[in-house]
């Protein structure tokens, strides 16, 4: 998956270089997002989302009725 992100990092500096200013600038962005991805053990990947947490029982006794 390394060499994934790396591979596009590449691309996305290779783009850059022909792109107009804005362009390059945000295409450059990308390149160093996915370069960080890219690094084993990276800090920068996207957290695991929390646990669901079933509520409890008691909101759901009773009969039924409103």
């Amino acid at each position: 998956m390394d060499e994934f992100y790396s591979g596009f990092a590449q691309r996305a500096r290779d783009l850059a270089e022909k792109a107009d200013p804005f362009t390059r600038r945000r295409l450059l962005d990308l390149a160093q997002r996915y370069e960080l991805k890219s690094r084993p053990g990276s800090s920068h990947r996207r957290p695991s989302p929390p646990p669901r947490v079933t509520p409890p029982a008691v909101l759901f006794s009773g009969s039924g009725e409103a």
